[in-house]
């Protein structure tokens, strides 16, 4: 169990994310908000224990703790919430001190993994930074765009029975004249589309099963297919609209540029790194791509 998570059953903050409101809690309508105040300095001193300070600087870097995570709470009371979670770390840590916990050899190692883990990280996250440009952004974009082949789609329905006689009655039915989303609420075995009239909305070919796919891509907007047989059953399909699929704009594909930037970027980094180390695997180690783990 990490310091973090041991804290966190006994502070302040872990009391309040365990304890449900109460009615009088719940009902009390939310107080206006305050004018913004002004962020305090990084060094600015919030709290002192025994003489050691705690500085704003080191609420902001617990705030950005996943474990630490407060939705719906106000600044203030997340602030003194965090406040008196880091005046809990600081008490249990200067006891650690006092009983040599740190000088024990697997708290070193510990700290030394860790230590270069943080390095690691900020390292890649500030080279990733520089990486992300909105001129990088927009160029990957358009070289993605630009590599992209046509996409047809279809927009259809669909009505599914156990049986071909049944779909060719259905079928019967729906060239006869009948509404094809009256029909298909009425006999679609389909959980997923009856209510909607047997809609399918919007799908490319490779999204479909073969048999399914083949006869609605033959068809025109507006036309019913005869019986089709798949796994699922049978199927009468009805062809809405054909287009060839938009292509998605750059802010629309904006935060997915950018994560493939900064994953590149990092693992480009890593491997330049690696190919300018000198490493040594030593006779203790297993060979290189011969582990144990199975790959999943």
């Amino acid at each position: 169990m990490s310091i973090t998570h041991a804290l966190l059953r006994t502070s302040a903050l872990a009391l309040f994310l365990a304890a449900p409101l109460t009615g009088a809690q719940a009902q009390q309508p939310a107080a206006a908000a305050p004018a913004p105040a002004v962020p305090a300095a990084p060094e600015t001193v919030v709290a002192k224990v025994n003489g050691a300070p705690i500085t704003q600087g080191d609420l902001a870097i617990a705030a950005d703790d996943p474990a630490l995570s407060l939705p719906g709470v106000d600044d203030a009371q997340k602030k003194n919430l965090l406040v008196d979670y880091m005046i809990d770390l600081k008490v249990g840590a200067q006891a650690a001190d006092a009983a040599k916990v740190a000088d024990a050899p697997d708290f070193q190692r510990k700290l030394a993994y860790f230590r270069d883990k943080l390095l690691l990280d900020e390292y890649l996250e500030r080279e990733a930074k520089k990486a992300v440009t909105p001129e990088a952004a927009r160029a990957l974009y358009e070289q993605t765009v630009k590599a992209m082949k046509p996409d047809e789609e279809v927009h259809a329905r669909h009505i599914l029975v156990d049986n071909e006689d049944d779909a060719k009655k259905i079928a019967a039915r729906i060239k006869g004249g009948e509404d094809f989303a009256k029909v298909a609420a009425e006999a679609s075995k389909d959980p997923g589309s009856k209510a909607e009239g047997g809609d399918l909305g919007w799908f490319t070919k490779e999204r479909m099963v073969a048999p399914f796919a083949e006869a609605a891509f033959k068809l025109n907007a507006g036309q019913v297919s005869d019986p089709v047989k798949t796994q699922f059953g049978w199927h009468v399909i009805k062809v809405e609209e054909k287009r060839v699929k938009p292509v998605p704009t750059f802010d629309e594909m904006k935060d997915q540029v950018d994560q493939y930037i900064t994953r590149k970027t990092q693992q480009d980094l890593i491997l330049k790194l690696r190919e300018g180390a000198k490493i040594e695997r030593t006779a203790a180690a297993p060979a290189e791509g011969k582990g144990d783990a199975k790959k999943p």
